[in-house]
């Protein structure tokens, strides 16, 4: 298998999907979240969680660079800050904002991909923060990443479905 070009074919398509569907959201949706349940981010919260989705995360995996202060831990920060309620997470001011943030973020993931290159990709083993125990492929991780976006990319169109939103099947794939 070549994990390059899987992750970048992976990366492209889900990316191409994310902002098709960021194209059909305006900026009078932002403060939307469903009305039944808690803890739903609103859209700003779900379009600026979504930019950190998959190449910020690459970029922890292949660089060791997760953003934390300087000389902190993932085991020291407390885990409401690790995983706070949707009302503390932070959101975006605009869908324009959202736009560029998903570009910046989609070239960081393309950067990450190449600078790993296809040996580590392979078989350079590694843990996540969140779980030491398991180590598996630098590759893999990435390909999480991927779905990670592709996570929040099906939340951002489920919250377009129940705007009312024309969304149908092939929005959800980028078609």
């Amino acid at each position: 298998m070549n994990w390059t070009e899987l992750l970048k074919v992976e990366v492209a398509a889900s990316y191409k999907a994310t902002e098709g569907l960021i194209d059909l959201v305006t900026d009078d949706m932002l403060d939307f979240k469903p009305e039944t349940g808690s803890n739903w981010m609103t859209m700003g919260q779900l379009l600026f969680h979504i930019q950190t989705a998959c190449g910020f995360c690459m970029k922890g995996f292949v660089t060791g660079d997760w953003g934390f202060p300087e000389g902190q831990s993932y085991e020291e920060i407390p885990e409401e800050e690790m995983l706070p309620p949707a009302e503390k997470m932070p959101t975006v001011e605009s869908v324009a904002q959202a736009v560029d943030l998903l570009s910046a973020d989609k070239t960081l993931a393309c950067e990450m991909i190449e600078r790993a290159g296809e040996e580590d990709l392979e078989h350079k083993m590694q843990s996540a923060p969140w779980n030491p125990e398991v180590e598996i492929s630098l590759g893999r991780h990435l390909l999480g990443m991927v779905g990670h976006l592709e996570s929040h990319k099906a939340q951002l169109y489920y919250y377009l479905k129940l705007l009312g939103k024309p969304v149908h099947t092939g929005n959800l794939w980028g078609m």
